[in-house]
């Protein structure tokens, strides 16, 4: 285990259980594929071109986690960036999980061992995502993750479908979660 998959693990053990056999860690550039081939079986992402996934793990890997099953191989991951105007707040881009995975609380591991980690090391307070309205799960995890964190959720229309130029897409829902305490120093 690297220093930075002991500190998440550490960070982690707060909040819930991984499950057996899974590591949360940062993303590498190798991980880019797999991720790419996550969000696109998880059919219901927007699919980015793999090329972005591969800058998405070199240029915001200290922003985003990864899970890890058997041979290190990537079974989930979380992508986020720190808002430029808004230095305290963490945009949660995506989420997903292999399906092999699903049902064992791996996005809301990942979710709570990210954001333990940004808040600790950057000095983030707050949590923005999009969500559609259809998207049932998202819904649920981040519900769940503000009242876990004792945060306040405000939702509000960003985007209206008709802005989509491919059409028949969704509105896109913000959800700001804040604020989020500063988890305690690790003994």
């Amino acid at each position: 285990m690297t220093a930075a998959q002991a500190d998440l693990a550490g960070a982690h053990s707060e909040f819930l259980e991984m499950p057996e056999g899974i590591v949360i860690d940062t993303p590498r550039v190798e991980d880019g594929a797999a991720i790419w081939r996550i969000a696109r079986d998880s059919q219901v992402l927007d699919l980015n071109s793999s090329y972005s996934y591969l800058l998405w793990c070199r240029d915001f890997a200290a922003t985003s986690v990864v899970a890890r099953g058997e041979g290190d191989e990537p079974v989930g991951f979380v992508t986020g960036y720190i808002r430029p105007e808004r230095p305290q707040t963490l945009v949660v881009w995506q989420v997903a999980v292999d399906h092999a995975q699903r049902g064992r609380g791996l996005a809301a591991a990942l979710l709570d061992g990210l954001t333990t980690r940004v808040t600790q090391q950057l000095g983030v307070r707050r949590v923005e995502t999009t969500i559609t309205p259809d998207n049932t799960a998202s819904n649920r995890l981040f519900t769940s993750y503000a009242e876990r964190h004792g945060a306040q959720v405000d939702r509000e229309v960003l985007f209206d479908g008709g802005l989509f130029p491919d059409g028949g897409h969704e509105p896109e829902v913000l959800y700001r979660i804040g604020p989020i305490a500063a988890p305690a120093p690790q003994r």
